[in-house]
């Protein structure tokens, strides 16, 4: 992924967590805030991954930070 594309991935992710603030402000609207807040964090997960100043040794890293975190994140909400 070029560096262009990463920046523009970064811009719109933050964008949309913009929007996601703005609609959990509300409950009639905390459904499209939610699904703003998910899309968001997975076009700056995507980026980050493919983006062009990530080794093999960082991507090993990035994916074992997201193991735990999920791990953690699990366990948390049991």
């Amino acid at each position: 992924m070029s560096e262009t594309l990463a920046t523009a991935s970064y811009i719109g992710a933050t964008i949309l967590f913009i929007l996601c603030l703005g609609g959990l402000s509300n409950a009639e609207t905390s459904r499209r805030g939610n699904l703003y807040g998910i899309i968001g964090m997975a076009l700056a997960v995507v980026a980050t991954i493919f983006g062009p100043h990530v080794s093999a040794a960082g991507l090993a890293w990035i994916i074992a930070a997201m193991l735990v975190g999920g791990s953690v994140g699990i366990y948390a909400s049991r």
